[in-house]
């Protein structure tokens, strides 16, 4: 993992209290808070962690929002808190789909796009690394296929089912949560290691692709690196997953000419991966 530029985003606010959103709008400045009010986006994992909190960003900041994961009541939940915290969760819709299923994510997408037109998603789900010490020497393939399954094949399965919709409206934003491991061989990591650097060139892959299919849209894939928070993945830790609102809502509010294919850690440096130099300039 490189930033040799140093180039950050500016304003990047990390320990922002969600409670107090109206007066911080988690680090955005007014004129790019309004560019997210009336945009529809799509987040997966949305009952917990970092889904739950990017929903409620949107959601504060104006914007549709359609909550997708397999535990329903998970969801609500996250309705719930959106509400708790003053934010008006009237445009917030409850799709409940397993991503790994490939009827389920079209029936999924069809849903939402009767409902509105689509501007972004968020491709947060994710498994997290099983409890054996040496998963890619002593797990055996079903372990292996479960969590690519969900970490890489829905994401793939996903993106490419919501990017005619995305596309018929002129932007495609899409950003892929990744992690740290995408860059590591940490032992005992193995198989969730290999997911998230998979997950770094789809998205740099795609991210060529969808460019050159949609050259009339503004096309904005990137990764965007969760870092370490209090999640179901990581119970013991202190540090609020809305600790990655702010990065996030600053790449799906980036006006159009943006980066694509790019990577970023939510506190707001600028990443290499392979042959993606870090990008060259200030996102707000």
């Amino acid at each position: 993992m490189n930033n040799d530029r140093n180039v950050s985003a500016r304003g990047v606010l990390q320990k922002a209290d969600p409670r107090k959103w109206k007066a911080h709008r988690f680090g955005l400045p007014a004129e790019r808070w309004a560019l997210l009010r009336g945009k529809a986006f799509w987040v997966t994992g949305a009952g917990t962690g970092y889904g739950r909190c990017v929903s409620a960003g949107l959601a504060a900041a104006g914007a549709t929002v359609f909550l997708t994961g397999r535990r329903r009541e998970k969801l609500f939940e996250t309705i719930m808190e959106i509400e708790s915290l003053s934010i008006p969760s009237t445009d917030c819709h409850v799709i409940e789909a397993d991503i790994t299923d490939e009827e389920e994510v079209k029936e999924a997408c069809r849903r939402i796009g009767g409902l509105s037109a689509l501007t972004g998603l968020v491709n947060n789900a994710a498994l997290p690394p099983g409890p054996s010490r040496f998963p890619l020497l002593d797990e055996g393939v079903e372990s292996w296929e479960r969590l690519m399954r969900t970490n890489l094949t829905a994401q793939w399965l996903l993106t490419r089912e919501a990017l005619p919709e995305m596309a018929s409206g002129g932007e495609i934003k899409v950003l892929f949560m990744t992690s740290e491991a995408g860059w590591a061989s940490t032992a005992g990591f193995g198989q969730y290691n290999v997911s998230k650097a998979a997950l770094n060139s789809l998205c740099s892959s795609m991210a060529e692709e969808c460019a050159k299919k949609y050259p009339a849209s503004d096309v904005q894939m990137n990764a965007l690196v969760a870092g370490e928070a209090r999640t179901e993945m990581n119970r013991a830790s202190r540090e609020s997953p809305y600790s990655i609102v702010s990065m996030a809502l600053i790449l799906l509010s980036h006006p159009a000419g943006g980066p694509n294919g790019r990577f970023f850690h939510r506190d707001g440096r600028h990443l290499s991966f392979a042959y993606s130099e870090p990008h060259e300039h200030t996102l707000i």
